[in-house]
């Protein structure tokens, strides 16, 4: 798949990215001291680019890295339990030719799917400041804005959700963020004609509790599809 120029220099701005301190520190400690299972595996360690289809009409909107998964392996929900949940859904509902991610070079690719985070760094506890939000919001925009085909964004997590708010209403598109409530399977048309969707968040926590069940998230991810069609 070609990487538009607008994508690949965005792509690198985004790794050299040193704008908050606290991330920078904890992303390269947790790469040094790396967990007991990962010791022979070397560490992405930086922030981690969005990834997908440049033409995509859906975007799936995250929290952050895991601190052993994408800022390990440098890829949005690879190598963590959150991607093994969800990469497997996104292969039976068609948007990738596999059902696995393990690393950057497992041959996994999306088709009219574009997946990117909030945050772009792993952030202790998961937990980014309200400032860190702030500082990797150009980002977001930058992809929100050069993605000419989004049609749905699938926001899962309420950080998610209320970061495709802030932006709509950085950009005088949203009066007030009080009408938009996050729960799962909540649609809305919003005001710069994209159809937002909200989805519990795939981490362990939500799966293993059952909060968020394998259909539930099929379901949000063949509506997204059947929208895209429209």
């Amino acid at each position: 798949m070609t990487v538009p120029p607008w994508l690949s220099e965005l792509n690198g701005t985004v790794i050299a990215c040193t704008k908050c301190p606290r991330l920078v520190l904890y992303r390269e400690q947790v790469a040094r001291e790396k967990r007991l299972a990962y010791r022979d595996c070397e560490y992405w360690g930086k922030p981690v680019p969005g990834f997908g289809d440049p033409e995509a009409r859906v975007l799936v909107l995250g929290l952050a890295p895991g601190a052993h998964g994408s800022n390990r392996t440098g890829r949005p929900f690879t190598g963590d339990a959150s991607g093994k949940f969800m990469y497997p859904v996104l292969h039976e509902t068609g948007f990738a030719n596999q059902p696995f991610a393990t690393d950057r070079n497992d041959g996994l690719m999306l088709k009219d799917l574009y997946i990117t985070a909030a945050v772009r760094c792993a952030p202790p506890d998961n937990k980014p400041l309200p400032q860190e939000l702030t500082n990797c919001a150009p980002y977001l925009e930058r992809e929100l804005d050069c993605l000419k085909g989004l049609k749905v964004i699938i926001a899962l997590g309420k950080i998610g959700f209320d970061t495709y708010l802030n932006y709509l209403k950085r950009r005088g598109q949203l009066p007030a963020r009080k009408p938009y409530i996050f729960q799962h399977g909540a649609k809305y048309e919003m005001p710069d004609g994209r159809v937002l969707l909200a989805s519990y968040h795939p981490s362990n926590q939500n799966t293993q509790t059952g909060k968020l069940t394998r259909p539930m998230f099929v379901q949000i991810f063949k509506e997204a599809a059947r929208i895209a069609d429209e």
